[in-house]
């Protein structure tokens, strides 16, 4: 197993304003050891995977409150892809309708977070799957 710790970057793509959720997430997996890099509101999805790149992250979490859900997913995976990054796991949360969820699976999307989940599930998962994937 990676001595380093999990990095993971956490991201508010488009114009949604609404951050509260994603501050509450980063500090919850900040708190559990993970090394968080906050990109703040208002970021593209060529920005959040640039980040995602220069700071060598093992994972992006999305928070996405606007309904833009799965058009903003869907570029992070494809620019990911495109950047030869597609083993940082992508996963998210937010107001995203059950089935879209599926759907936003088959893009790619690692696992979606919706409204109510607790944020000891989000580090246990953090922990569990991107860190297994660090470690392989």
């Amino acid at each position: 197993m990676s001595s380093s710790p999990i990095r993971v970057v956490i991201a508010k793509p488009g114009l949604d304003g609404h951050d509260r959720g994603a501050k509450v997430v980063a500090r919850a997996l900040r708190d559990a050891g993970i090394e968080v890099i906050y990109t703040g509101l208002h970021q593209t999805p060529e920005m959040i995977v640039e980040t995602a790149i220069q700071e060598d992250a093992d994972a992006i979490g999305l928070s996405v409150l606007s309904g833009a859900h799965m058009t903003l997913f869907a570029r992070v995976i494809d620019l990911l892809k495109e950047r030869g990054a597609s083993d940082i796991v992508v996963f998210g949360g937010g107001i995203i309708p059950e089935d879209d969820i599926d759907d936003l699976t088959a893009l790619g999307v690692a696992k979606v977070f919706t409204p109510g989940t607790r944020t000891q599930e989000i580090v246990e998962w953090v922990n569990d799957e991107v860190g297994a994937s660090t470690a392989a």
